[in-house]
């Protein structure tokens, strides 16, 4: 029987190869496979119990609730808005896209993630920034406009005050600190 299946901290293309990559080596016969989601069939010899194993010895996690399911949506969706550039009434946007209040979605959010989905937002955001930082084809004001703040002062105060360091220091150090996106909560 095909069912969808969850899963949790599979924000990337990498995690999709490596994700498909188990499911195939578990005897699943894979339909789909996005971002958080995997649509398969159950294989004769597949297990439930050893695709679990596997996909946690990787960092990655079935979601069992709705709720859970729903924080790793967003999650997905984020991340494809900011690297879309789609940043404008994001919560908003979210809330419409998910049937959801604004203060329904945070709430749900910060429960289950420990940070508020403001906060993890603007993580996202700064990682954003900090890859455009290090490709060189913008400037400052260009990356703040595309990332939809008010202005570059505002990206910088808040770029300074979550890394402890400018971005011209930042744009200016050999070894770049940045996290993949799924390892920011």
């Amino acid at each position: 029987m095909k069912e969808a299946i969850h899963i949790k901290n599979m924000v990337c293309n990498r995690c999709i190869a490596s994700v498909l990559t188990i499911f195939n080596a578990e005897n699943y016969i894979v339909e789909s496979v996005e971002l958080g989601k995997v649509v398969a069939t159950k294989g004769q010899k597949s297990k439930f119990e050893s695709l679990n194993s596997a996909l946690a010895e990787v960092g990655f996690e079935i979601i069992k609730n709705e709720a859970e399911t729903l924080v790793e949506l967003i999650k997905v969706k984020l991340i494809n808005k900011i690297e879309l550039g789609e940043t404008e009434d994001l919560f908003k946007t979210l809330a419409e896209e998910f049937g959801k209040t604004e203060t329904a979605l945070s709430k749900l959010f910060s429960r289950h993630e420990g940070i508020t989905l403001e906060k993890y937002t603007i993580n996202l955001k700064l990682e954003k920034v900090k890859e455009l930082i290090q490709l060189g084809q913008l400037n400052f004001s260009e990356i703040a406009y595309s990332l939809n703040y008010k202005n570059s002062s505002h990206l910088a105060k808040q770029f300074k005050s979550s890394t402890g360091m400018s971005m011209s220091e930042y744009k200016s150090l050999q070894d770049w600190d940045r996290k993949s996106l799924d390892q920011i909560v």
